[in-house]
């Protein structure tokens, strides 16, 4: 099933290849780490998918280093559900297969597909969000740089084709890490970005349009590869950027920039509101380029709300009602790309990128993250924090491929079936997010610029006796969170705790929000 792949080598030599080992390949990491849990009681996880199959395309970290890798570079994770804790391990050992270096810039890149040796920039934003959490950084530093300087000092080739909410993600990335030199020492470059944007696919009205195909959407049902239409996705990006640049800009210390970002990201949701809210259908949605609604509803409509774009007491949180209905979104694998009711859901064929309809993994990790800012941050009745954790189970539980974990490109909504099959691009497809969703979703780790650590679970009362999160790194501190219902799985005492290097410093018997002070 592999016959197709090529084989490249992107192999660091001799002394630097023993430094990189002394350095990333030891116990201790590059800091205390775990308080509760031991990294050699998940190694099995790795083993296993070690075993799987055979290792035909070497990049960076090969398998026979993988557990070393891994285990000085992310978070331990163990909660009761079997399948939820494996795939875990598994997209943070199918990520590491992904990391290589740029033959071209010698940088440390993250490919999408496994069987191209150069990075595609689709879904640079996701592999942000998901890489914030790795303790070294510096691999995604280096892709950042490669992205942004990469040819002759400027942006990579073929950068600027795809929508993008880099803005955001490295704003959401130093929410986590305070990489402050990182982040401002990018601003020229992530404020020239944003105005190429509004040369290239600003209308005259100020908002944004794309073809589906640069989307990362070649098919969808409400366009298609040529049409120039007016999309929830492009301008909710540009409005999460703009946020970001703002509040990048504030960190450098460069109020005007703030204030003129500031301005643009309050026009673009006046716009967005105003233009791309569907009131018959009680939805966001895209419009011709005459700015015609187009009558149906879309997974991208939920899109908005990764950006906390949509203001609150204005009833757009109705939405969200589609989520959980069967003739909307819901589905038994997954949140489709279209309502199911819709006419010509499912009808632009299979296996050549469509989506209308089709399970996704890049859209449903998008949709989990809209789905927990609304119940964070809004008040509504619509969703409930039992929607969330059941669409992530299911998210979850989908990731198989003949009862193995597995991560693909997309998939049948009733079956579960990937619709690519073996073809080797959708193998280890890294197009979405995993951990991130575990990390700031069910166990509820919010980010946030100041002293102050927040903890807001999205796991049900009742769902599970007890989870740990630990050894994550955050403001330069260890975290540790867990759960224990009864307090006998940790004995360290009932009920919901944070500890920071080792501290506790919020807790409660129940699953709620809680903060504490970072010492």
């Amino acid at each position: 099933m592999f016959d197709s792949f090529p084989i490249f080598y992107t192999r660091t030599s001799g002394l630097l290849s023993m430094l990189i080992g002394l350095v990333f390949f030891t116990d201790s990491g590059f800091s205390a780490g775990p308080t509760v849990l031991e990294y050699a009681a998940f190694s099995h996880h790795v083993e296993k998918f070690n075993a799987m199959e055979p290792e035909l395309v070497l990049n960076h970290v090969p398998d026979a280093q993988a557990w070393d890798w891994l285990k000085v570079n992310v978070p331990i994770f163990e909660c009761p559900d079997p399948q939820i804790e494996e795939i875990y391990w598994f997209r943070w050992w199918a990520l590491r297969k992904q990391l290589r270096r740029d033959a071209g810039s010698g940088r440390f890149v993250f490919g999408e597909f496994i069987n191209r040796p150069r990075p595609v920039s689709s879904a640079l934003g996701h592999h942000l969000m998901e890489g914030r959490w790795l303790r070294d950084q510096h691999y995604h530093d280096d892709y950042v740089l490669y992205w942004f300087r990469g040819k002759d000092g400027g942006p990579a080739e073929r950068f600027h084709r795809y929508s993008q909410w880099v803005q955001h993600a490295l704003w959401s990335r130093w929410l986590v890490t305070q990489d402050t030199a990182v982040v401002t020492g990018l601003l020229d470059d992530l404020v020239a970005d944003y105005g190429k944007w509004e040369t290239e696919r600003m209308r005259p009205d100020g908002l944004f349009w794309q073809h589906d195909v640069w989307d990362a959407m070649e098919e969808s049902i409400s366009g298609g590869r040529k049409v120039m239409n007016v999309r929830p996705t492009i301008n909710s990006y540009m409005y999460g950027n703009a946020t970001a640049l703002a509040a990048i800009a504030r960190l450098a210390g460069r109020e005007e920039v703030a204030k003129e970002f500031d301005t643009k990201a309050a026009n673009l949701r006046r716009l967005v509101q105003a233009s791309l809210w569907n009131a018959e259908l009680g939805f966001f949605g895209a419009s011709t380029e005459q700015l015609q609604p187009i009558a149906v509803r879309e997974e991208i409509g939920f899109i908005p709300w990764y950006f906390n774009l949509p203001e609150g007491g204005h009833g757009y949180e109705a939405a969200w009602r589609q989520f959980v209905d069967e003739a909307g979104f819901k589905a038994p694998y997954g949140i489709t790309t279209a309502e199911r009711r819709a006419s010509s859901f499912r009808t632009r064929g299979t296996g050549t990128c469509e989506w209308d309809g089709a399970v996704w993994p890049f859209a449903t990790s998008q949709t989990l993250t809209a789905l927990a800012n609304v119940l964070h941050d809004h008040t509504q009745n619509a969703v409930g924090k039992r929607d969330y954790f059941d669409a992530f189970v299911t998210y979850s539980k989908s990731q198989s491929y003949d009862g193995l974990p597995y991560i693909g490109e997309y998939l049948d909504e009733k079956t579960g079936a990937w619709l690519k099959g073996r073809d080797p691009r959708s193998y280890y497809y890294n197009h979405s997010t995993y951990a991130d969703l575990v990390i700031t979703g069910v166990v509820g780790l919010r980010p946030r610029p100041d002293n102050v650590i927040e903890v807001t679970p999205l796991l049900p009362a009742g769902a599970w006796p007890w989870f740990c999160l630990d050894g994550v790194r955050y403001h330069g501190r260890d975290i540790t969170i867990l759960w224990d219902e009864t307090g006998t799985r940790y004995g360290r005492g009932a009920g919901l705790q944070v500890f920071v290097d080792g501290q506790v410093v919020a807790k409660s018997s129940v699953l709620e929000n809680i903060t504490g002070k970072l010492p």
